[in-house]
């Protein structure tokens, strides 16, 4: 079976050309996958929700006996490595961070850059996680201003989509983000999604 058989990429999700995905895989309306990205899943699936980024250089595959789970409206920043593990809605996964396998993110959290999370910790809803090895230090709800940044991925996947590079440079991008900005502040932003 060929990869093209496994794979169901919604047709509103942006995926760059350098990137290599192989295997099952699923990516979620509205979803982008930037430069460099390696999704990988030779047994299990890689299953990534909607209004996700997966940025420059991150790595995902499966756990040998995991699926990975990546949920609605997260942000899994530069060279992050996802393996085997389940991120729930609204995680913003720092730059260098790794989450391995049978780990659980819980929903509105936030992993600091260069993180490193053991295989099977789990952490509860609006955890704030850091270390090597990676220890809640704070908790506090994280989702809005984690949808903000999914939010603001989208527009640069749209402006990418139209060859455009330079879309939070302009002011109809600033104007969308203030409008965007107020309706996450009474989660309006998600009428219609959830």
């Amino acid at each position: 079976m060929s990869d093209d058989d496994l794979q169901h990429i919604d047709p509103s999700a942006y995926v760059h050309p350098t990137a290599q995905l192989y295997g099952r895989i699923e990516i979620g309306a509205e979803s982008s996958v930037w430069p460099n990205v390696v999704v990988r899943s030779e047994s299990h699936q890689v299953k990534v929700g909607r209004y996700t980024n997966l940025q420059d250089f991150v790595m995902i595959h499966i756990g040998y006996d995991f699926p990975t789970e990546i949920g609605d409206f997260c942000s899994i920043t530069h060279h992050a490595t996802i393996h085997g593990c389940k991120i729930e809605d609204d995680c913003l996964i720092g730059i260098n961070a790794v989450v391995m396998d049978g780990a659980v993110i819980g929903r509105g959290s936030i992993v600091a850059g260069g993180a490193m999370i053991k295989e099977g910790d789990v952490f509860p809803a609006g955890s704030i996680i850091a270390g090597v090895p990676a220890k809640q230090i704070a908790e506090r709800d994280c989702a809005r201003p984690n949808r903000q940044n999914a939010w603001q991925y989208h527009w640069n996947a749209q402006a990418y989509r139209r060859g455009e590079h330079r879309g939070w440079d302009t002011p109809e991008y600033q104007q969308w983000m203030a409008e965007t900005n107020a309706k996450i502040e009474t989660d309006a932003d998600l009428e219609g999604l959830r």
